[in-house]
């Protein structure tokens, strides 16, 4: 019997994991495309619910952009479950589209965002003090369904509440930060790791703009628009994205990419926001090399037994 998962039989198939409203992948996705081709290796589109797709068929499953999974969370995972070599693997898409992976990750002595959730069902009102805080569903992407609420406007008050008791009503779980105004002038800052021989490596580093200018009124569409720009990554980022990429559920080395969000905290010091590594973009456009980079993180997957 052949072993379809062996390059030998012929050119290397690798699917690249899309949704229907972008069948022909996200532009910086497809940047991977030529690099891949220029060593044999043939990648294409796939949309991850279209049941006409024969996941056994490609040697490697690779998530990119199936960004329409968030209200479809359980289906999209035990589709993750039942595709063979998918990367990332099947248990860490689990772990990680619910942003409940943050308490573990501040257990485990990860700086994050302080973060309390509110359940469905459970009654909340917002905190006496008059801060401003940001309110969104535990499993979120792109800031859909997000609102940034300053308590000291009563307006804001009423909308906030009104935005965790629509979340709840729809069963979603609410996840409730301080607004951090660091991103107002520093920004977020996405360092992004590539699979390599020895493991998970740094590649390059990117600051997005701010994102959220006020309350969620509930009509977002399926992801914002980001102001993105390269960005040179501080010895200090560097460090808290080792420490959260080492608490990895089966650790990071069986991980083809990872995207680890930073933010300065009050004092300064970067703190944890998201740990993506399921769809995240990659930003493979920004830094000279990314998608050669990307490609042959692929290739050493396709190594893999």
């Amino acid at each position: 019997m052949t072993d379809h998962h062996q390059p030998a039989r012929g050119k290397p198939r690798v699917a690249l994991v899309t949704c229907t409203e972008l069948l022909d992948l996200e532009a910086d996705d497809r940047l991977v495309i030529d690099p891949l081709a220029a060593h044999g290796v043939a990648a294409e589109p796939a949309v991850w619910d279209d049941p006409a797709v024969d996941w056994a068929r490609y040697d490697l499953v690779v998530l990119r952009s199936p960004w329409d999974y968030m209200s479809r969370r359980d289906e999209f995972v035990a589709w993750a479950a039942r595709v063979p070599r998918l990367v990332n693997p099947a248990d860490v898409v689990r772990w990680n589209t619910d942003k409940r992976y943050l308490d573990e990750l501040s257990a485990a002595g990860v700086p994050t965002v302080p973060t309390g959730w509110v359940l469905p069902g459970q009654p909340w009102q917002p905190p006496a003090d008059h801060g401003e805080y940001v309110i969104k569903p535990s499993i979120s992407a792109g800031s859909q369904d997000t609102g940034r609420y300053d308590l000291a406007d009563s307006e804001h008050r009423e909308l906030a509440v009104a935005h965790v008791r629509r979340l709840g009503a729809a069963g979603r779980v609410t996840m409730i930060q301080p607004y951090l105004t660091a991103v107002d002038t520093d920004g977020e800052t996405a360092l992004l790791y590539l699979a390599g021989p020895q493991g998970l490596a740094f590649s390059h580093a990117i600051r997005k703009g701010p994102m959220l200018a006020g309350p969620d009124l509930g009509t977002d569409g399926l992801y914002k628009v980001e102001e993105i720009s390269p960005r040179t990554a501080a010895a200090d980022q560097l460090a808290v994205a080792e420490r959260t990429l080492a608490t990895v559920p089966g650790g990071p080395q069986r991980l083809l990419y990872a995207r680890v969000d930073l933010i300065p905290g009050p004092d300064g010091t970067p703190v944890l926001v998201e740990l993506e590594l399921t769809e995240p973009s990659l930003f493979l456009g920004y830094a000279h090399g990314a998608p050669e980079r990307l490609a042959e993180a692929i290739r050493t997957h396709l190594r893999r037994p």
